[in-house]
């Protein structure tokens, strides 16, 4: 079965899911996307400000079906990570995010997103073209978009840079994937008043995808094989490609309407957290 239901060794300690959800090799959205879709056709810029390559949206064929693929990028070399602003979106990515939504939207396509940032960029430069302001408009996207999302949490999940990619109706993680409020060492900054005491606080955070789907608020979280790496990562992509399916068989059976409904009663039952 593709979800884990127990922590299987000390790999599974908070902190070292959180430096295997950074590691270098490991698979990132155009990874994803090689392997999942096929007739990929990609969309950028936000017809505001340019194209942001920390966040990747493209139109694409999924099991005979066509989907809306929204997704962030890191970049494996140093090259790439530079271009993709290590993987940090600003205004402009989530603009082109809310684009393919509302294309999405008008033609009836499913929207499939991968999480992978530890947050959105914090620069000034940002903040003056309305970082805030876009993740909160993105989030009201995600929310009220007529067609049915899925998330995956691929590897970094930090801050509302992930949580503005990750407001679906099915919310999926990797084994060694996290999805927390703040990055462990921006945690360990403001309450302990030392970054260094990181490894602490992703124990407290409880970020981890035991720990989310325990509290519900995860849907599913799928094995990572020993050696999962970008190079061997087909077994884990066979697991995707399933409860993807899956999930889009029963959400595509829903009316418009019922699927912002059961959306919305998703996350207002998770107020008592």
């Amino acid at each position: 079965m593709a979800i884990k239901k127990v922590d299987r060794s000390a790999e599974a300690m908070p902190w070292q899911r959180v430096l295997s959800a950074r590691k270098e090799n490991r698979p990132q959205t155009r990874d994803y996307m090689e392997k999942l879709f096929t007739g990929v056709f990609e969309v950028k810029g936000d017809r505001v400000y340019g194209d942001d390559e920390s966040i990747v949206t493209a139109v694409a064929w999924f099991e005979g079906c066509p989907v809306t693929v929204i997704g962030q990028q890191k970049g494996h070399t140093l090259e790439e990570r530079m271009r993709c602003n290590f993987g940090m979106p600003n205004p402009e990515g989530y603009r082109k995010s809310m684009r393919a939504l509302a294309q999405a939207e008008k033609f009836g396509r499913p929207v499939i997103c991968f999480v992978d940032t530890p947050g959105a960029f914090p620069g000034v430069q940002a903040e003056e073209r309305g970082q805030g302001l876009v993740i909160a408009e993105h989030l009201k996207a995600m929310a009220t978009v007529k067609v049915p999302v899925i998330s995956i949490i691929i590897g970094e999940g930090g801050s509302g840079g992930a949580l503005a990619l990750a407001l679906a109706d099915r919310l999926i993680m990797m084994e060694n994937s996290y999805f927390s409020v703040i990055t462990p060492e921006g945690c360990a900054s403001i309450l302990f008043k030392d970054s260094s005491l990181a490894q602490e606080a992703a124990k407290n955070l409880k970020l981890t995808a035991e720990d989310l789907k325990r509290f519900n608020i995860v849907d599913c979280v799928i094995e990572e094989p020993e050696g999962f790496d970008r190079f061997h990562m087909d077994q884990s992509v066979n697991d995707i490609r399933r409860e993807i399916v899956q999930s889009l068989n029963r959400l595509l059976r829903l009316p418009a309407d019922r699927i912002l409904e059961k959306r919305r009663e998703k996350y207002l039952g998770m107020r008592g957290l």
